[in-house]
């Protein structure tokens, strides 16, 4: 049965509550409703066509109705779609976990499946805890994580995350722990070296302190994602480790949003040649297609709770679809075709034709800075680029960009002030400059409007 727009309009005021989502304002703005997607573009039901700017909240890779990820979840339906992971296994979460570990840093040797990135972070803290708990050290039980950070929305996740705009609220509900800042030098009254080093300098004397009792740092390596795709300084990652190891702390690299290639390598601490004790992946995993994510970790971890029954070290956590094997079957084609395209390569290569692209996005009044790793992009808009005054919260400045972009044919969203720019990472070359194209005419309309 076929509904019209004002049909499916009216069930989503009455049924529907979407994610991050002002209910009021989005009913009122004649939401997009999708129905179907090819390639690079989605197709909403009144037949509107859109390019994908943030790869539907930055997780397809391949573009939409991929064939060879269509006939992987077929062929896997046809034998089984789902039994559990508790006590047993299936053949495609064994053959998904061995290709991760094999992609993975090298120190990475095993694999625990979640359904999203969320979970995958409450994973790998729960590891990073009980690791010193079962190792004799139970005092190291504080998490260090980044000011700005966001690391999803379970209590966990939100804990060590440090978004106000998203977690404040919620502040009875979280466990404490330590903050220290993450290098954002356009918003820091010096050198990008003097932000590092005075961020590195933060870090260090935290660690002095109270490395005794820290279990775990907690990062977005490379790129602060929702925090506004704030790029670190080169050399920062690499030194974030070696005070981790100086001070016998687990670092843990949440790659849900830079890993499988978004940054131009496979992951993003491959930049800095980084060797993480846990690092959880998501988004991308499955091309977009199911939600199937992983915390991976080294057998040392994983040794810590390898005991005798009696011993009560087993992880006691898991969730009923974990390792799915429609999920797991995909993600296996998924990988195969990153493969067969060497989707990493072309991203490291195309990229430098984004950033030409994006360097006349850069000279207009109200951009402050184009942020830009691989396919990861941040446009941040500013009142005045000479004294870097922000707009304000009221100004709604980003949501009217991506309003007017999204009348322009490309769908993204803001993160406040800053426009993001997150394309599928099989985006052409063509592709990519018409998205620049509708990106520049409208922050240029809106801001000097």
């Amino acid at each position: 049965m076929a509904y019209s727009y004002q049909e499916l309009l009216e069930k989503n005021r009455r049924y529907l509550w979407n994610p991050f989502t002002q209910m009021k304002e989005y009913l009122q703005d004649e939401p997009l409703i999708i129905e179907r997607g090819e390639g690079v573009k989605l197709i909403d039901v009144l037949g509107n066509e859109y390019y994908d700017g943030n790869a539907s909240v930055w997780l397809n890779p391949h573009g939409h109705n991929r064939r060879e990820l269509n006939e992987a979840i077929i062929e896997q339906l046809g034998k089984i779609a789902h039994s559990t992971l508790l006590g047993m296994a299936n053949v495609p979460s064994i053959l998904l976990a061995e290709r991760l570990v094999q992609l993975a840093p090298e120190n990475l040797d095993k694999v625990f499946f979640s359904d999203s990135g969320a979970e995958a972070v409450e994973i790998g803290l729960k590891m990073a805890f009980l690791y010193w708990k079962h190792r004799g050290r139970p005092e190291k039980q504080i998490f260090l994580s980044m000011k700005n950070a966001y690391h999803g929305d379970t209590v966990g996740a939100v804990s060590v995350g440090g978004m106000d705009l998203f977690h404040a609220s919620f502040d009875k509900l979280l466990f404490q722990t330590e903050k220290v800042s993450y290098p954002y030098p356009y918003r820091f009254p010096g050198t990008k070296e003097e932000c590092k080093e005075a961020c590195l300098r933060e870090l260090r004397e935290r660690l002095e302190e109270k490395g005794d009792r820290i279990a775990g740092l907690i990062v977005e390596p490379m790129v602060q994602g929702a925090g506004g795709m704030i790029m670190m300084p080169e050399g920062y990652l690499a030194e974030v480790e070696k005070l981790c190891r100086r001070h016998d702390v687990l670092l843990l690299v949440d790659e849900v949003a830079t890993g499988f290639g978004r940054t131009g390598k496979m992951f993003a601490c491959e930049h800095e040649g980084v060797q993480p004790d846990i690092m959880m992946v998501g988004k991308k995993l499955t091309g977009g297609y199911l939600p199937v994510a992983a915390t991976l970790t080294s057998d040392e971890v994983y040794d810590a709770f390898y005991g005798d029954h009696e011993e009560v070290k087993t992880f006691f956590h898991g969730h009923s679809y974990t390792g799915n094997q429609l999920g797991c079957a995909v993600a296996i084609a998924n990988l195969d075709l990153y493969e067969k395209e060497r989707l990493v390569e072309y991203v490291a290569e195309t990229s430098r034709l984004l950033a030409d692209w994006l360097s006349e996005i850069g000279q207009l009044p109200h951009v402050g800075e184009v942020r830009q790793l691989g396919f990861m992009v941040g446009i941040e808009l500013v009142r005045d680029k000479r004294t870097k005054e922000p707009y304000s919260w009221a100004d709604k400045i980003g949501v009217r960009v991506c309003r007017r972009a999204r009348e322009l044919g490309l769908i993204t969203r803001p993160l406040d002030h800053v426009i993001t720019l997150m394309p599928p990472l099989a985006a052409t070359p063509e592709d990519l400059k018409a998205m620049v194209r509708i990106l520049h005419r409208a922050i240029r309309e809106v801001t000097e409007s």
